[in-house]
Parts: C-alpha cells; structure tokens; sequence
C-alpha cells in the first residue's frame, strides 16, 4: 500500500505493509525506496506522526544515499590500478597471467593471477570466489572470538551462514540457531563487522528491538552507536519504532 507524506517540504512516498509485528518498522533502501511494516491495529495517523517523529532520520538517509549515488563507483574491469576496498583499507589491482587462476594479497595490493588476462568474466569471477572466502574466513574468527562473552548465557554457537543481501548486513534466527551475514561486509572496517556479530548475537538473548535489547548491546558492545554510524556510510539505514 503506497502512502505519501510531506516532509521537510518534499513529499515522501513509501511502502506500507501489515504484518503481525508490534512496531512501526522504518527502513530505507540505497535506492531511496522507503519501506515500513505496521500492525493491522495501528491506524495511518499513526504511522505518519512515526515518521513526522523520524524527519530528521529520513531526509538524513535519503540525502546521504542520494550524495553517493553521485559517486557511486562505477562497474569493475579488473584491470592493472582499480581499487577495492578491503575491510576498509583501498589496495590497488595488478592482474598477471598464470597457468591457473587464483589471488594473493598484501597490505598495499591485491595479486590476480588468471589464464586469459583479457578474459572480464573470469577475472570477476577469480576475485569474487577469493573476495567471498575472505569474508567467510574472518567473519568465522571474528564470532569466535567474540562468541565466550555470550557462552555464559548458554548461547550456542551458530550455524554462520553467508549471502549477498540488499537491505541489512546481518540477520538471526535465534530459533534455528542461525546467523546469517551479508558479502558486503568485506568492504566494512573490522570494528564494524563486529558489531554486525555482537548486534546478531544479542538476539540469542533478545530475538527483538525492544529497550532490553539495546540496554544488553550497550553492555556488550558500549561503543555500538559510533560503529553503527560508521557502518551506516557504507549501506542500510533500518530504524525501529513503538506502535501507539
């Protein structure tokens, strides 16, 4: 259901859609689509005086995604000099030819070595399947790492699950003693990543974003908000909010 509302002397057209949830869920794509989830109980007015509540978040958001858009890096070719953001530090490129395809990296450059060095789609391929395995790998040490502060609740450690995803970095299903996170993280800064794991982890223990939720990831993790801003510049912007 499309609904609009001025804000901010813009109109604003977002997605409503009812669902068995007891908040207003606000969530803004890199698009700049806007999405909120609302209990069948909660009338329009409702949700409009929400969102009048979040102007500020929602014209930040839009503004922000609608700057990089402007900037958004352009479609790789995997050639000599292109830059890749690895958990937040750039390394520049050098392709080589070799008898098998693979890639190596240090602090300064990312080695692809590939059959056919004029080949795009094997070269995108080579670094995606090394990008991704990265990701994995030190995802997988970074939980556990961080998985004994939360042992002593009697969490147990989670199937980790990985795929790409559009519109959040990480999901749990604290049920299914799952966690899911996004490829993309390979470009987040470490300090981020780790609060994507703990914020995951803290739903073994609250499977919502209620107060106690925020009140145990401040104990976990009492710098969460300056990651969480810091992570915000680089995709999802997801806000929650109390229905009336």
């Amino acid at each position: 259901m499309i609904q609009k509302l001025e804000l901010s002397d813009r109109v604003i057209q977002y997605d409503l859609e009812r669902k068995r949830v007891k908040n207003i869920n606000l969530r803004i794509k890199p698009d700049g689509s806007v999405f909120v989830s609302a209990n069948e109980a909660v009338d329009v007015k409702s949700i409009n005086e929400f969102m009048l509540s979040k102007e500020r978040f929602i014209i930040t958001a839009l503004c922000k995604y609608e700057e990089a858009k402007k900037y958004a890096p352009k479609s790789k070719d995997f050639i000599d000099g292109e830059s890749f953001t690895i958990f937040g530090h750039e390394r520049r490129l050098k392709v080589n030819p070799a008898n098998k395809n693979y890639v190596e990296s240090d602090e300064a450059y990312i080695y692809l070595f590939v059959k056919d060095t004029g080949d795009t789609e094997l070269k995108q391929k080579t670094m995606n399947k090394w990008l991704q395995l990265k990701c994995k790998d030190t995802i997988k040490l970074l939980c556990e790492a961080i998985y004994p502060a939360f042992q002593k609740y009697d969490v147990v450690f989670p199937e980790l699950r990985f795929r790409n995803m559009i519109s959040r970095w990480g999901s749990c299903q604290p049920k299914r003693k799952i966690i899911t996170f996004n490829y993309a993280l390979i470009n987040a800064p470490v300090m981020c990543i780790e609060y994507v794991i703990v914020h995951e982890f803290v739903h073994f223990l609250v499977p919502n974003h209620s107060r106690k939720f925020y009140e145990l990831l401040s104990v976990f993790l009492p710098d969460w908000q300056e990651r969480k801003k810091m992570l915000e510049s680089y995709g999802v912007y997801i806000e929650n909010g109390f229905a009336k």
